[in-house]
């Protein structure tokens, strides 16, 4: 055990902040989580991490080698700095910078969802694939991908931001960047009760009864309520998740014909929680949209720690291009 390297991973989220201690055998030792401070700025959100490192590193802080940070976009990698993302509006925060400072250790930083995508490729469903895409529904929609082997980054640390995606060229719903029609806009946990509302107001009498107009009338329309009753099998609840899921398999056709996978893993609070309502819709329509031989699609074995994993990963053993952009 003395002899033992040890590494912190860290999953900024929106929502969320995780954090783990790992050794050089990637064994987690010990993981924290904590809700996303909200109408915070910057610097709170900085020592919120400074904390939950503090507090996961304990009497091991001393010995931690790097730190790993998968978090919400956009990104400008190369600088290690977050840049106004939609759904935490912190502004432009120095992250590498800032945790560099504090720790005096090396600091590696990648979007979520790459991260998440190197987490499935060494512990998750990846292990013998060299073409691999990772997607997250949450409170955002978003991917990370392997290509022949190849970890995709692009330029600012954007690849895959696949939540932007235009799945309506009607534009009917804007999104939380501003644009219209990205495939977050209609299916991610933030805006489906958006999304709901148009559905019920341009089709009442396909989409307007049940308890879906209690929820209406209650003001609680949310993702979760919403799933819930069309896992309780009410009758325009599960009308509305099928719409969803129409969008989604036509997300997930998009990913199929542009990066052309062997597995598609899937996460995110959504996915995880509604996993047959999720999938079933996917799995039969994506046929519908796609030129390329349909992957295999399947809920991620990682569940939560997903960019937990990645995150370990990123610390120990970043990509060859991160070390050239560091």
């Amino acid at each position: 055990m003395r002899d033992l390297r040890f590494f912190i991973g860290v999953d900024l989220g929106a929502t969320n902040i995780r954090v783990a201690l790992a050794d050089s055998t990637y064994k987690i030792h010990k993981k924290i989580k904590e809700n996303t401070l909200r109408d915070t700025d910057g610097e709170k959100l900085i020592r919120q991490i400074c904390s939950l490192i503090r507090r996961v590193g304990g009497r091991r802080l001393e010995k931690i080698q790097s730190i790993g940070v998968g978090s919400i976009g956009p990104l400008d990698y190369r600088r290690g700095v977050l840049l106004n993302p939609v759904n935490l509006p912190v502004g432009e925060v120095p992250l590498r910078e800032s945790l560099k400072e504090e720790f005096k250790i090396p600091v590696y930083i990648l979007n979520d969802c790459t991260t998440a995508v190197l987490g499935e490729k060494i512990f998750g469903v990846g292990k013998d694939s060299s073409n691999l895409f990772y997607v997250t529904l949450s409170s955002g929609i978003g991917g990370g991908a392997i290509v022949d082997g190849n970890l995709l980054i692009g330029k600012d640390g954007n690849a895959v931001e696949v939540g932007h995606i235009v799945v309506d060229i009607d534009g009917r719903m804007m999104c939380g960047c501003g644009g219209r029609g990205h495939w977050e806009a209609y299916c991610s946990g933030r805006n489906i009760p958006s999304f709901v509302k148009y559905l019920v107001e341009t089709n009442p009498s396909r989409f307007l009864g049940g308890r879906i107009r209690e929820l209406i009338k209650g003001d609680n329309l949310t993702t979760e309520n919403i799933f819930y009753l069309a896992r309780a099998g009410d009758e325009y609840a599960l009308k509305i998740v099928r719409e969803i899921g129409r969008i989604n398999a036509i997300g997930f056709a998009n990913i199929n014909t542009v990066y052309d996978p062997e597995k598609i893993s899937v996460g995110g609070a959504i996915a995880l929680h509604n996993p047959k309502l999720i999938l079933d819709p996917i799995l039969g329509q994506i046929k519908a949209y796609t030129i390329n031989r349909v992957p295999e699609i399947s809920i991620t074995p990682l569940g939560d720690d997903i960019v937990l994993y990645g995150a370990i990963v990123l610390a120990k053993n970043p990509p060859q291009i991160i070390h050239k952009s560091y």
